[in-house]
């Protein structure tokens, strides 16, 4: 690791290769704490290279932990999480509003990092256990339409520098490379990212898969649709900017979004949205998130069509019952 970071340290950066050994070495425990933050504090005083995301990616996408549904066309909606917002969990609840449309959702989330409480904090807080064995995962899609992909027990990497990454308490390259590691591999993405620049690397990148995608930035600086500013969309058929009264109806403020100071307060706002019994702001945000998602899919003709479909999941309970089912199933 000295050779690596004297390297950077002369403002050189990684080829594709030497970013992938880097991460498989993390991964196998070859390098202390200090070495391992050391490296990462690299990234946080300049831009990562599309070159080294690609080799972090291969070397994450190589070593996790393999899962297979049985050609499922599944979806996933995340962010990069990092921008600092603490809302509530937008991308989760949308994740359930989406399954409860009839989409078959795998959800890769981790423990907050920048935010008090992350995908994995709310998924563990309702009930939810965390699992990497493929029957048990199976079974969740094909009864509640939902799973949840804890990354860590995927991810040997991850479990690496969990600690650290908390310690730490900012934004690293781990976030930037959460929603391209999911090991479902889903054949939709809905991306969150939290700038423009990043949003310009994950568009050349997600272009090579192929698949379809939606990669979202709040121009205020969220990593998802926030409805408290105009929304840049980017989609492999190109961009677009949106305004909050198109994509969701209104504007909101930012505390109407916020999303608690505690894990239990952030489970508490997600139990009362998926209920039906959210405020008319937080509705109207995961409304937005979930119907921007369901249009990715390529099941829906119009967004309006889409978003008329997430409304009618979550009002009718059905985003409730995927939730239930899914706690039910542990």
């Amino acid at each position: 690791m000295k050779k690596i970071l004297l390297h950077l340290f002369e403002h050189k950066t990684l080829s594709r290769q030497q970013a992938k050994e880097v991460l498989v070495n993390i991964s196998k425990g070859s390098y202390n704490e200090h070495e391992i933050t050391s490296f990462m504090t690299v990234y946080l005083m300049r831009s990562i290279t599309i070159e080294e995301l690609q080799g972090f990616r291969d070397a994450l996408l190589e070593l996790c932990v393999k899962v297979q549904f049985d050609g499922e066309r599944l979806m996933d909606i995340v962010g990069t999480g990092g921008d600092g917002k603490n809302t509530f969990n937008i991308s989760t609840l949308s994740c359930f509003v989406v399954a409860g449309a009839g989409q078959k959702v795998a959800k890769h989330g981790n423990y907050g990092v920048t935010s008090t409480s992350g995908s994995s904090n709310v998924m563990e807080q309702l009930g939810y256990k965390f699992k990497n064995n493929n029957d048990g995962l199976k079974k969740e899609i094909d009864e509640a339409n939902i799973c949840f992909l804890h990354a860590p027990l995927f991810h040997p990497a991850l479990k690496a520098v969990g600690v650290i990454r908390k310690n730490l308490g900012v934004r690293t390259f781990f976030n930037m490379l959460g929603p391209m590691v999911n090991p479902a591999q889903p054949d939709y993405q809905l991306v969150g990212v939290f700038n423009l620049e990043m949003a310009r690397i994950y568009n050349y990148l997600l272009q090579q898969t192929g698949k379809p995608f939606t990669i979202i930035h709040s121009l205020d600086g969220y990593d998802e649709i926030s409805l408290t500013g105009d929304t840049k969309v980017i989609t492999e058929s190109g961009e677009r900017m949106l305004t909050p009264e198109y994509i969701g109806k209104r504007m909101v403020q930012p505390q109407d979004i916020y999303g608690g100071n505690t894990v239990v307060e952030a489970a508490k706002i997600f139990m009362k949205i998926i209920k039906g019994e959210g405020t008319w702001a937080q509705n109207a945000v995961v409304f937005a998130n979930s119907a921007m998602a369901l249009q990715c899919s390529g099941n829906f003709s119009t967004y309006q069509h889409a978003y008329e479909a997430a409304v009618e999941s979550l009002e009718s309970g059905r985003a409730y019952n995927c939730l239930e089912t899914l706690i039910g199933l542990q």
